[in-house]
């Protein structure tokens, strides 16, 4: 039996990007894209996170601020990251909050 694979896409407010895609393998982020937003930065985040643990990034990110806001795209990939965490973990009780 294959490594089990779960696409994840997240819509996103309060910030510049639109929504968030990524893939978790085992607990690892592959294939993250974000749509809008700022392209070079999210295109770079996207590459440094390939591989790297769903966990490191949500304690590297979480609460990294843009700007004025008391957000950023980086931190609602957090929050994004350890929904799907959850979700992986007990599909039955994960529920979508607002991001």
């Amino acid at each position: 039996m294959g490594v089990r694979t779960l696409k994840h896409v997240y819509a996103l407010s309060g910030v510049c990007s639109t929504e968030v895609s990524f893939e978790l393998r085992e607990g690892a982020v592959y294939g993250l894209r974000f749509a809008h937003g700022c392209d070079g930065n999210l295109k770079a985040i996207g590459l440094l996170a390939e591989g790297m643990e769903a966990a490191e990034l949500i304690r590297r990110l979480k609460g990294v601020c843009c700007g004025r806001k008391d957000t950023s795209c980086p931190d609602r990939l957090a929050r994004c990251l350890e929904q799907a965490l959850a979700l992986e973990r007990e599909p039955a009780r994960a529920q979508a909050a607002p991001l």
